[in-house]
């Protein structure tokens, strides 16, 4: 281990990689030395990823899942240790919003992010824990909740992330005695790609704002180009997904007698949506 490479010799998972704060917090992970573990559903993203941490030097392995199915979590974990040996970073990121009024909701989309959101979360700290002790790691979880969660009336969604943060607290304490720890991390606003599904005129008239004349539709994802434009404009209201990629790296090499317990990463203004 050296102070450019910190977690030289461990191994690291990130869920939701294929794009946004997952996938920065994969290629952070990579240049500090771990062998990162990409999961997504879109292969092609996560072997871009994959390319810039090994061109370094780096190791990154690709494996395409959904974590709303219980076998493929646990898959995902199994097959980072088989190939490793061990387990020492678990970040379980995937996450998605269908947002709208609780009258108005489907109950598919609330199941979806039940499954994604919470369900995937507490298998994936169930088997990463069950790794990391078998390994005797010194591991780092990472859930990453938001900051919807510090609000009562943030609807579907944020009664998901709700769901995160006591999941986080209740393992933090069920961990005590054992050398791993438990971060939660709360993004506010990120540029990404995660309002996908929100309504197409807040989505195109964010998008006019960063000076773009295009127009998506439901679902759509926005250009990479447009992300950065988005960013660098409304610096005040969008944050930037490295900013989180580096507090979760600060969480993970701090020394095991520290607990970084919550981290609260947004940008100067709140953009504070309806639920």
């Amino acid at each position: 281990m050296t102070a450019s490479r910190p977690l030289e010799g461990q191994t690291a998972i990130v869920t939701g990689a294929s794009s946004g704060i997952g996938r920065a917090i994969s290629e952070h992970l990579g240049e500090a030395g771990a062998h990162v573990f990409l999961s997504g559903r879109t292969a092609s993203s996560m072997e871009e990823s994959k390319k810039k941490i090994e061109e370094p030097g780096g190791r990154a392995s690709v494996i395409t899942a959904d974590v709303r199915d219980v076998a493929q979590v646990r898959g995902l974990v199994d097959s980072a240790v088989d190939a490793t040996g061990r387990l020492d970073i678990m970040v379980n990121n995937a996450g998605l919003e269908h947002p709208g009024a609780i009258l108005e909701g489907d109950p598919e989309e609330w199941r979806t992010m039940l499954e994604t959101n919470v369900l995937a979360v507490l298998v994936g700290c169930q088997a990463a824990v069950k790794a990391m002790r078998a390994c005797g790691a010194e591991g780092r979880i990472v859930n990453i909740s938001s900051v919807s969660a510090q609000r009562n009336n943030s609807g579907v969604y944020g009664s998901t992330k709700h769901a995160v943060n006591v999941i986080s607290a209740s393992l933090r304490d069920e961990l005590e005695e054992d050398t791993i720890r438990v971060t939660n991390v709360m993004p506010g606003a990120i540029a990404t790609n995660f309002a996908r599904n929100f309504d197409r005129e807040f989505v195109n008239g964010i998008i006019k704002m960063s000076g773009e004349d295009i127009e998506v539709q439901q679902g759509e994802r926005l250009p990479p180009e447009v992300l950065e434009k988005l960013q660098t404009k409304m610096k005040q209201l969008l944050g930037n997904p490295n900013d989180v990629a580096k507090a979760v790296l600060y969480a993970v090499t701090q020394p095991i007698e520290v607990n970084i317990a919550d981290i609260v990463v947004r940008p100067p203004r709140a953009m504070n949506l309806a639920h």
